[in-house]
């Protein structure tokens, strides 16, 4: 669909032919704005069906999405979205699939990244097919199978920060800057593309009244409220299920904000639920408008419930999930909801 970028921070508009996805007056975040009103499908058959809702680009069609809606065991209230049965084994992949699409569309020949893991997992598995060089800046406390896997996929090369999340993505764009390699990672491009679970689970499930959704830098649940916000408007849903946002309490600073009622701040990761480590979210106060305007919330949950929660998933179900995967299954046992309405919650990852 045809679209153009808007800053979220100084308002400056750029066309769709505008390569980056930072704006170049302020370097704010940019968002794709359409220019005809999106009328999303509830009778998709693959991802690509929702290509119509997607920013205009010449995508390769590879097989991803359209995961499966599981029900949990004795619970009709709760389904369980897997989106460890996509390609690199996370929802990592829907945004990825655009975001490689657009870099290539742009003539870049290397695309730069900082991840905790899954993202640099997707973006080189993404950019070996699309024939591009791919560097990440990562940890020197990441998941060392995660860095296996990287590596193994694509043709990554990989540089260690000493320090968190945050960090490496200060190096990332400097990066990008000077070498003029496109950024990829937590931004517009990849938001539209993850929008697209949101649409899935609305065609899943038609009585939904809470989407409970994992947070690292909060872009999926930014773009879950931005599907939600498109379905209500084209009148494919009537109302909009509550967001839940769920973070370990050893990095929790959407938590925090949410009962401060303050600005997001930055908060130093101590969790080693690793996908979700990010202490400070870049679209947190979307996720804080969506939680207001959804009726929605954050909720923390600790190591110890996320470890059990995997242990139970695998004992029950024999999925393996990571911890930050099964973070949605932990809130939705602590936050008590299953007395209040149906879930949809999330397995976001299972990359251990």
């Amino acid at each position: 669909m045809d679209y153009y970028l808007k800053c979220n921070r100084c308002n400056e508009k750029y066309g769709s032919s505008y390569a980056g996805q930072i704006c170049g007056s302020c370097s704010g975040l940019l968002e794709v704005q359409y220019k005809k009103k999106v009328r999303p499908s509830l009778d998709a058959e693959s991802f690509w069906d929702y290509e119509d809702q997607l920013p205009k680009s010449q995508y390769r069609h590879y097989l991803l999405g359209m995961t499966p809606l599981a029900r949990a065991h004795g619970d009709g209230s709760l389904l369980m979205k897997m989106e460890t049965l996509n390609p690199t084994h996370s929802f990592k992949d829907r945004g990825s699939a655009v975001e490689l699409a657009k870099a290539a569309e742009y003539g870049f020949d290397e695309v730069v990244c900082a991840s905790t893991g899954n993202m640099a997992y997707s973006i080189s598995y993404y950019s070996k097919l699309y024939g591009l060089r791919s560097q990440v800046f990562i940890s020197t406390n990441a998941n060392k199978d995660k860095i296996n896997d990287i590596k193994s996929v694509g043709d990554a090369q990989v540089h260690w920060v000493k320090g968190d999340f945050n960090k490496a993505l200060a190096q990332a764009e400097d990066y990008s800057r000077k070498h003029k390699a496109f950024l990829t990672g937590d931004y517009c491009y990849r938001k539209e593309g993850q929008k697209t679970l949101a649409y899935e689970v609305m065609q899943q499930v038609h009585d939904l009244t809470h989407f409970i959704v994992p947070v690292g830098n909060a872009t999926l649940i930014s773009g879950v409220y931005k599907a939600l916000r498109e379905l209500k408007a084209a009148n494919k849903i009537r109302k909009m299920p509550k967001i839940i946002g769920v973070q370990a309490s050893g990095c929790m600073p959407l938590v925090r904000a949410f009962k401060l009622k303050k600005p997001v701040s930055y908060e130093r990761p101590h969790t080693k639920a690793d996908a979700i480590a990010v202490g400070l979210p870049t679209f947190g106060a979307q996720a804080m408008e969506a939680f207001k305007e959804t009726g929605g919330y954050a909720v923390a949950v600790s190591d110890r419930e996320l470890e059990d929660e995997k242990k139970r998933l695998y004992e029950n179900y024999g999925i393996v999930a990571e911890l930050g995967g099964v973070a949605s299954l932990a809130a939705y046992r602590k936050a008590g909801i299953k007395e209040s309405g149906r879930a949809v919650a999330v397995i976001s990852g299972a990359n251990v």
